[in-house]
């Protein structure tokens, strides 16, 4: 009977749409915008995109089965909230397996919008059977192997690469980088399914050395990761360097972090997350061995991480730990794996349907003493050897309402508590009130989570946000964060306030059309020198506003226009402005396996407080966001060739012209020149 229905329900949905989708050829647009959509750039990005955007692109390449898909794997997409991915188990559950893709329309809480982002990660195919238990010759004979490696070639030349007498190196010998200005990669994958994870990553930043002077090992970084998951009751075990997301991350998240505008609606509880590290971010990641083992109802994450960390190290102590990776210059060297970072814990959860509960515990040490200097702004900032972090994070969920959050503790008592209410009164109507609370002395080395500032530490906000679907095809998404940080700041000499909000409407008339407008306001106290030389603290206003069109036309060919426009106002100053227009098109050949991306765009902004960015398409797993300010012109060019279907070659040559200046940048990254090119060569082997 349930069958006779869902077949009816479909007859009736084709008929209503069978123009939509049979004028047009099977089109989704490219994974890279779709990215865009959905990952907020801007100052206040998390790093780690890198990582993030290299799993989108392995679920594009092997989509997860609506068939047989898990909770687990659904929420790995931002895009989707809470009621959107029960609804998709609930309508497998009770009609069966989906016959077709555009089924996904008949799913109660799925909207036109998500449906089109969704559609590279999924497909459907027939339920086989899944091995609980796979052989190890299974795993070595079935598996997917790929080799992809990356050269960065510059046309222009730095200041740290001029050639100098020895005895001006001599007096100074950080004058100058010891390597080369190329930068370098290679990456070795193998995988079974979703099971086995196995692989290798080595970079060498541009300036750093290969085979020489103080670096005899080749590369500069190493990364080795194994990773293997879902095999009977064991839900993760990795060995070597992995990633961990632990609650709402108020202790540890090394995962990739959510702007304020994909939050929307999109925070949700998750289960803890292992995932493997074969990124190229030197900084953030565990090393060591965590696993996850899953007895009933109950879930048990144990793990251990010990790792030589990058730091200032003065008179044995650590006054600042290094994030960046680079190794270029004597004094960067000297920097590196000056310390040792050991972290061990565990998490224990609790699930049922409607409630969960977690409690987790992490002891953080080190080799030396952390003690950063003592500025007014920096009194806070962590300080000893040792860290001890104990929290609590639950998820209670009653017809449609959810209440969610996390409060953590370290061992002086200073707590960070984050907690979310989301409702939704009815379909394609969403609403979240989220209030966090975060001491100005908690301390939480790898913490993560919504918040204003870089760490979480400091801050006090109430965040509230609708998203509405009121018309077909239209999305609107509102939302408003008023923010405090009670102790001083980077760059703010007094407890301040602040304000951020967001207006966006999507558009999304047609499969291969899709457009939105978005307004945002901030408000943020920083210090300012007046026309005295006096130093006051006063609100810097800031308004962005930005309108994008993409349209596809069948697969061979695609655009997208973006405007943007920027107002920062000093209060009782005067105020700067910024403006960029980028024009992006791609074409698809019909005779050769090539794909085109050109970009151009021109910029013009008043100052580096008004400056610009915008998404460019780059190298397979890169993922580039460049910023601009002055006057001046981008243009890139990206060539796609698929020799073979195992060999792809990816090249792409970007050049930005300044017509304001004949200098780029400072110091040791000055380019003496008005424009500077580049040449990126990637190289793909699948088996």
């Amino acid at each position: 009977m349930r069958n006779n229905q869902r077949i009816i329900c479909l007859i009736c949905w084709l008929s209503l749409f069978i123009t939509e989708i049979y004028s047009q050829t099977d089109f989704t647009f490219g994974l890279e915008d779709l990215l865009e959509q959905f990952i907020e750039t801007g100052e206040e990005e998390e790093s780690n995109t890198e990582s993030y955007l290299e799993e989108l692109m392995e679920i594009h390449a092997n989509p997860f089965n609506l068939n047989a898909v898990t909770k687990e794997q659904l929420e790995t997409f931002p895009f989707l909230s809470e009621n959107q991915i029960e609804s998709i188990l609930y309508y497998i559950d009770v009609y069966g397996p989906m016959q077709t893709i555009y089924e996904l329309q008949m799913v109660s809480e799925m909207d036109w919008q998500t449906i089109q982002l969704i559609l590279p990660f999924v497909c459907v195919k027939q339920i086989v059977e899944k091995e609980k238990f796979p052989s190890l010759k299974n795993m070595l004979t079935y598996g997917k192997q790929e080799i992809v490696t990356r050269l960065d070639i510059p046309f222009y030349k730095r200041a740290g690469y001029y050639s100098y007498p020895d005895s001006v190196l001599a007096e100074n010998p950080n004058k100058k980088y010891t390597g080369s200005p190329y930068y370098h990669s290679l990456r070795y994958s193998y995988r079974y399914k979703n099971q086995l994870h196995v692989g290798l990553t080595a970079e060498k930043d541009a300036g750093e050395p290969f085979f020489a002077k103080h670096n005899k090992k080749g590369y500069d970084y190493y990364s080795f990761y194994f990773l293997l998951q879902n095999i009977g009751r064991l839900k993760a075990l990795a060995i070597g360097n992995y990633r961990l997301n632990l609650g709402l991350g108020l202790i540890i998240n090394q995962e990739y972090g959510l702007g304020k505008s994909s939050a929307l609606g999109n925070i949700r509880y998750n289960t803890t997350q292992i995932r493997k590290h074969s990124s190229t971010d030197e900084y953030n990641y565990f090393r060591g061995v965590a696993a996850s083992y899953q007895l009933n109802k109950l879930i048990f994450t144990g793990f251990y991480s010990h790792r030589p960390v990058d730091g200032i190290v003065e008179n044995q102590f650590i006054t600042s730990i290094q994030q960046t990776g680079m190794h270029r210059t004597p004094r960067e060297f000297e920097r590196k794996n000056s310390a040792i970072n050991q972290v061990i814990g565990g998490n224990l959860s609790f699930h049922s349907n409607h409630f969960k509960i977690g409690t987790t515990i992490v002891y953080n040490f080190f080799n030396k003493v952390l003690n950063p200097d003592s500025k007014p702004y920096s009194v806070f900032y962590p300080r000893g050897k040792d860290f001890f972090n104990v929290g609590v994070n639950y998820h209670y969920r009653w017809k449609r309402i959810a209440f969610l959050g996390e409060t953590a503790f370290d061992k002086k008592g200073s707590m960070a508590a984050l907690h979310v209410i989301k409702f939704t009164p009815i379909t394609d109507y969403q609403l979240l009130f989220l209030h966090r609370y975060y001491a100005r002395d908690y301390e939480a080395i790898y913490a993560k989570s919504i918040s204003e500032n870089s760490s979480i530490r400091n801050e006090e906000g109430i965040y509230m946000g609708v998203e509405a679907r009121p018309i077909r095809y239209w999305k609107f998404s509102v939302y408003g964060d008023f923010f405090s940080f009670p102790w001083l700041r980077y760059g703010v000499d007094k407890p301040s306030t602040g304000f951020d909000g967001l207006l966006q409407a999507n558009y999304t008339p047609k499969r291969n059309i899709n457009m939105f407008w978005r307004y945002r306001y901030k408000t943020k106290d920083k210090n300012y020198r007046n026309e005295e030389n006096i130093k006051e603290v006063i609100p810097f206003n800031q308004h962005k506003i930005r309108y994008q069109f993409n349209y596809q036309f069948k697969e061979q060919f695609s655009l997208r226009s973006t405007i943007d426009m920027i107002y920062v106002c000093p209060e009782h100053t005067s105020y700067s402005k910024g403006f960029m227009l980028m024009q992006a098109l791609s074409y698809r050949t019909t005779f050769l396996p090539l794909l085109f991306d050109i970009n151009y765009g021109i910029f013009d902004t008043d100052n580096y407080e008004s400056r610009v960015s915008i998404y460019e398409k780059s190298p397979l797993y890169s993922f580039s966001v460049p910023g601009f300010y002055g006057k001046g012109t981008r243009a890139a060019l990206n060539i796609r060739y698929e020799i073979t279907a195992a060999f792809t070659i990816y090249l792409k040559l970007a050049q930005t012209k300044y017509l304001d200046r004949e200098q780029i940048s400072s110091g040791l990254e000055q380019i003496n020149n008005s424009k500077k090119t580049d040449l990126y060569l990637q190289l793909r082997y699948k088996i």
